[in-house]
């Protein structure tokens, strides 16, 4: 399905980013596995490349421009192209407006917001050679519907499928798409972070906070797997979806269906 496909990742030590790898190297993507970190990089890499697939693993800090650039360029050496990009890379903070620390918002803002525009624009240049790419950006139901104390990650988010909408008007020519994903709450150890302030925020226990706050908006009161969130990111990565661009698809059990 991907044979003779490059695939980066961003954010793919853990969690989203890292089930998407494993599930694009398993259809035949060659995966570059980046993350801040690059130690948990390299073991998803060699985890992938012990299912039989062909990962490289490097490490980036997307707020940085030199960093970004340098990791498209490992890329490039390695594989010879980009075809595919994957921005996931993502962290949260929570408090109220009037306490929300400014480099706490500068953080945040630069690492998904600015981090998905730097990947982007180093990586377009390689896919309209080609004549040919997926862009495919984690957002979040956030990115469409708010929530309290987390002014920077819902603005970032909502940024984020602004941009993949101009992506999606600047790129057609080339036949790149651009989709952003806007999952529900996820199951993944950034979730399992929020958990201990959101109980602190609310008044609750931390084991009433999956069904009274991350649930509560959700007609399916189910946690998004990484494995159904993966499952899409590969089908927007595929053929089959070579006329969906543009798009804000949610996968988030009827919590933004209105």
């Amino acid at each position: 399905m991907l044979s003779n496909k490059t695939a980066i990742i961003t954010g793919a030590g853990s969690g989203i980013g890292k089930e998407i790898a494993t599930q694009l190297a398993k259809h035949g993507a060659q995966v570059v596995v980046a993350d801040l970190n690059e130690a948990t990089a390299q073991t998803s890499a060699n985890e992938i490349s012990e299912q039989n697939g062909t990962s490289l693993a490097v490490g980036c800090d997307v707020a940085n421009e030199e960093s970004v650039t340098e990791m498209v360029k490992k890329a490039v050496a390695s594989f010879g192209t980009v075809d595919i990009l994957v921005n996931n890379a993502g962290l949260q903070f929570i408090s109220k407006i009037e306490e929300f620390p400014l480099e706490k918002w500068n953080q945040l803002i630069s690492v998904m917001l600015t981090g998905t525009f730097l990947c982007t624009k180093a990586c377009v240049p390689h896919m309209k050679k080609s004549n040919w790419g997926r862009i495919i950006n984690i957002s979040s139901a956030h990115g469409k519907a708010p929530s309290p104390w987390k002014c920077a990650y819902v603005s970032a988010k909502h940024g984020i499928v602004g941009f993949t909408k101009v992506m999606a008007c600047e790129l057609a020519e080339w036949n790149i798409t651009a989709n952003s994903i806007c999952p529900g709450y996820v199951l993944t150890p950034l979730v399992e972070k929020q958990i201990v302030d959101l109980a602190k925020q609310h008044g609750i226990s931390e084991e009433q906070v999956p069904e009274q706050v991350l649930l509560k908006n959700q007609p399916l009161k189910k946690l998004v797997s990484t494995e159904d969130l993966a499952a899409l990111a590969l089908y927007l990565a595929g053929p089959a979806a070579q006329c969906i661009t543009g798009q804000a698809l949610s996968i988030d059990g009827g919590w933004t269906y209105s």
